[in-house]
């Protein structure tokens, strides 16, 4: 962990000494990436979709998670909560409104209508959906068949490096463990700061208090607090219950705003745009922004994709270690192809309702007071899920406060599931312990708050942007991992099939009844 502390400590203390060069120098990145590779991007997402399809139709979706004998270790209800938790929830809170409205007018491959607002709804199934779960999937799916059947330790490296040449496997696998660690770091770090403006924000709608640094403080260490006992307390006394609470939080926002906002509107909308999505889906997969190809770029703003699908598919790629990490945590006991139905078709679906409900409020109360929403959204993402709350009759503040906790919860599961992959992550072989967990949550807000308090939300977001820029030479390191994945696959023979009963002892136990088992043998009881 020495390695990664230190190189972590001076990409931020760069970020924090010369901020602009720093922004600078990322968004060159940025435009280079998008300018380059934006078809790159795109084959990549193919790519982990054909995978996903192989995988359910192929002779090896029998293949069981954790050996023939294992069962699952959480209900379908708590499995699907967390899940939907550590992969986009907090993402979706924000981004199901602001990109219907930011691409109301105008996006590609989806003809204009006559109604308001189809292009950009349908788009957003299409960023949030599907493909960026399969992208998700097939991370998880590689690590949890390493890790449950092979019993390999629960990291990349593990995963990946066995499929190359026996002199490379060692440098080649600090390399991987280096950029993992780094990236999660940073993306948790970010998070925590990205979460304190935004809860903020949150907060001003229905107290008038202003969101200021101390305000962000306040945040993050509620956060971390929260957080920390989470981790401590153990998957299915933490992480389970927070997702669970998630998920009726999410449903009853949900119906709130159908029951109350405007539902014939909502029904109506929903079901033409369901209907564009499925007609255009393998259009806009394979939509490659053609006419910018070989086109200098002065910056990625001057390109859609860069503002949009390479944006997005680089967030998804950069978040995939720890959210794919905890994803194969909790899902031993599955075959393979109920993992990845799970994993990607229920979602997916919770998505699109998602976005059909919110989305569809969105833009008709946009409509009706002149652009607002929409004046807002550009101000402040943040901001478009409140204000559009704030125009539902007789129940719009309580929405709100419903609102700003779904954000703190959301937060709160994305932090603990990507701190206990970090833990697996930087403590293997010998296993994460709760206390363990604890200093990691502290760590990672001491960074949030440095940054926060030093730099400000221009260096939270630069520092964000380079993680995302990650992303790029990250995904050679999955694509190399799924190609391990289908080789171990195909060459599967009764030898594996005895090393899985071998590795998947009968009388297995979940990670928190050995953790608690530990803790009662260090107090001597």
């Amino acid at each position: 962990m020495t390695v990664p502390s230190l190189l972590i400590l001076a990409l931020i203390t760069v970020a924090i000494a010369h901020p602009d060069s720093t922004a600078r120098v990322i968004g060159q990145m940025r435009t280079w990436v998008t300018s380059g590779f934006t078809w790159y991007f795109v084959i990549y997402s193919l790519v982990a979709v054909t995978v996903c399809t192989w995988l359910c139709v192929s002779r090896v979706h029998k293949v069981k998670i954790g050996g023939p004998d294992a069962k699952p270790e959480y209900g379908l209800f708590s499995w699907y909560s967390m899940l939907f938790a550590c992969g986009q929830g907090i993402g979706l809170i924000f981004w199901g409104i602001a990109e219907p409205i930011m691409l109301r007018d105008e996006t590609p491959v989806i003809p204009r209508s006559e109604s308001s607002g189809e292009g950009g709804i349908v788009w957003t199934y299409f960023h949030w959906g599907l493909t960026a779960w399969a992208m998700y999937c097939v991370v998880a799916i590689c690590l949890a068949y390493s890790h449950h059947n092979l019993g390999k330790t629960l990291t990349f490296r593990e995963a990946t490096v066995d499929i190359l040449p026996r002199k490379s496997r060692r440098p080649a696998g600090v390399a991987i463990e280096l950029l993992t660690i780094i990236a999660t770091v940073l993306g948790l770090a970010t998070s925590f700061g990205f979460a304190a403006l935004q809860v903020s924000s949150g907060i001003e709608s229905f107290t008038g208090l202003e969101s200021v640094p101390a305000v962000w403080i306040a945040v993050i260490a509620t956060f971390a607090t929260l957080t920390a006992i989470s981790v401590f307390l153990g998957v299915s006394r933490g992480m389970k219950r927070i997702s669970q609470i998630n998920s009726i939080l999410s449903i009853v926002l949900v119906a709130a705003v159908f029951l109350f906002g405007p539902t014939l509107y909502i029904i109506a909308n929903m079901s033409q745009t369901f209907g564009a999505y499925f007609q255009n889906f393998l259009s806009m997969s394979f939509w490659a922004e053609s006419q910018m190809a070989g086109v200098p770029l002065d910056s990625w703003q001057d390109s859609w994709s860069g503002w949009w699908t390479v944006f997005i598919w680089c967030w998804v790629i950069a978040f995939s270690p720890f959210v794919a990490g905890f994803i194969a945590r909790v899902s031993r006991g599955r075959t393979i192809r109920e993992f990845v139905l799970g994993v990607t078709v229920v979602p997916s679906l919770i998505v699109m309702v998602w976005v059909g409900v919110i989305g569809s409020a969105g833009i008709h109360y946009d409509d009706a007071s002149g652009r607002s929403i929409s004046d807002d959204v550009e101000t402040d993402n943040a901001q478009g899920l409140f204000s559009m709350l704030d125009m539902i009759p007789m129940i719009g503040w309580p929405l709100l406060v419903i609102a700003t906790l779904l954000v703190a919860t959301y937060y709160v599961t994305s932090l603990d599931s990507g701190t206990y992959a970090l833990a697996e992550f930087v403590s293997a072989p010998r296993g994460p312990g709760p206390f363990f967990r604890v200093v990691l949550v502290v760590s990672i807000a001491t960074v949030a708050v440095l940054l926060l308090s030093i730099g400000g939300e221009a260096v939270v977001d630069t520092v964000q942007t380079g993680t995302i820029i990650g992303a790029f030479p990250f995904s050679f390191i999955i694509l190399l991992m799924v190609a391990n994945l289908i080789r171990r696959l195909r060459g599967r023979d009764e030898s594996i099939e005895r090393l899985e009963e071998e590795v998947n002892v009968p009388d297995h136990r979940t990670d928190d009844e050995v953790q608690n088992r530990g803790m009662e043998g260090d107090t001597g009881k």
